[in-house]
């Protein structure tokens, strides 16, 4: 039987410290997302969300992409490209307009969002992004579409997306270099976002934690918008990498550790369980590790006890991330964590702990054809570039006349299926 028509095809690349993934997705004939192909590899080139290697990163890249494209038998020429790195930092900013008790026509929307340009303030940075997050009405917030409506002022918030121009450049090149055209760059908090969190968090006030290799990105969510962002220059790979330094093993080794024996968790078992360095099939006659026994074997609580020494300096961050962003009182209880280092075992529970706030782990929702591989934490900004591609977000910075404001008013079938997915996931 054959599959439905895709009509529109678009691709996502997400360059990690850890991995580089790709996908490729299109929009159906009938408005259904479908997920044609997806692949990952080894990062190359990339340190802490930094380009380090134009050459290793575009061939990261390009590796990735080929294989996306050869599971979807399709190429792309287009990509939307997430980023962890590159100084991040969120705004938001506040425009009115006097309406005079009158109806709200197409036009004031207009006229608002044109005149709101003028309050960026870049300072140097590169913006990503400028969007209208929410509107008001006599300073009532939380208005979703105000045509129509009666009221004395109208406003606006915009949020505003910044970052550093050289890392940005440096980014792009690498894509480019793939024989590659940027769609837009998409900070990675704000992918994560619409993958993982419903309307309803961020309306609410949360915070989503994106555990990466290299940066852990702290960014607070509250009426609807991205308020609040700070980045944390660690991640799971300083956990493999003291697991290293604590046994005297490679890194390789350490990883698997991490991710097969690894838990944020204490058991009273751990001190009588002994587990092996080596993988089946290693070299028996490697060096032994420190604390091993004759088969190379360490107890597991020396490893639990350096993973939550590691876990433990992390949630200090984060904690000061959050009370410096205001991530306290009655609003703004629940947190988020996302991205490869929430893959561990007892990691929600650990952090729930540590902050003293529920904590949940966010992952990646379901699309129709994504690789099994792909549907975990690791893979939410992945995912999230994909649903940003599909909201097609208006960008204030692009608008000049009435018809490039259609699209931030349209319900077709794409803005039909797009809304219903972040309601119901």
């Amino acid at each position: 039987m054959a599959g439905p028509r895709i009509s529109r095809v678009f691709g996502a690349v997400n360059i990690g410290s850890f991995r580089i993934s790709a996908i490729v997705a299109g929009i159906s004939d009938v408005g259904d997302m479908v997920v044609l192909g997806s692949g990952h590899r080894a990062s190359q080139g990339v340190r802490r969300g930094y380009v380090t290697d134009m050459a290793a990163a575009t061939y990261a890249v390009r590796d990735a992409i080929d294989r996306a494209e050869k599971m979807a038998d399709t190429s792309v020429q287009r990509v939307w490209v997430g980023c962890s790195g590159a100084g991040l930092v969120s705004q938001v900013a506040e425009v009115d307009a006097e309406i005079g008790g009158r109806r709200i026509e197409q036009e004031d929307i207009d006229q608002l969002l044109v005149s709101a340009r003028d309050v960026i303030r870049p300072d140097g940075r590169v913006v990503l992004h400028a969007q209208p997050a929410q509107y008001r009405l006599d300073g009532a917030h939380g208005v979703v579409s105000p045509k129509g409506l009666h009221a004395e002022r109208l406003g606006v918030d915009i949020h505003i997306m910044l970052a550093d121009g050289a890392p940005i450049r440096n980014l792009t090149e690498a894509v480019q270099s793939a024989h590659l055209e940027v769609e837009a760059v998409v900070a990675s908090p704000i992918a994560a976002g619409h993958a993982c969190l419903s309307p309803e968090e961020q309306d609410l006030g949360v915070a989503l934690v994106e555990f990466g290799a290299e940066v852990t990105n702290v960014a607070v969510y509250s009426q609807g918008m991205l308020t609040g962002l700070t980045a944390i220059p660690m991640g799971s790979a300083d956990i493999t990498d003291a697991i290293a330094s604590a046994f005297g093993i490679r890194r390789f080794q350490a990883e698997r550790l991490k991710c097969v024996n690894g838990s944020a968790l204490a058991s009273p078992t751990d001190h009588r369980e002994m587990i092996p360095v080596n993988a089946p099939g290693e070299e028996e006659g490697g060096p032994i590790a420190r604390h091993a026994d004759d088969k190379n074997r360490i107890p597991r609580a020396e490893l639990i006890a350096v993973i939550t020494g590691q876990l433990g300096v992390l949630m200090e961050e984060v904690n000061k991330s959050l009370k410096m962003m205001r991530f306290n009182g009655q609003r703004g209880k629940q947190v988020v964590f996302t991205g490869g280092g929430a893959e561990l075992v007892g990691l929600a529970d650990y952090a729930q702990a540590a902050l003293g706030k529920p904590v949940r782990i966010g992952r990646v929702p379901h699309l129709n054809g994504l690789a099994e591989a792909h549907v975990k934490p690791g893979f939410s900004t992945l995912a999230g570039l994909v649903l940003y591609a599909a909201a097609d977000p208006v960008d204030i910075r692009a608008l000049n006349r009435r018809q490039t404001l259609v699209r931030a008013e349209r319900m077709g079938s794409v803005g039909r299926i797009y809304r219903a997915f972040r309601e119901y996931f």
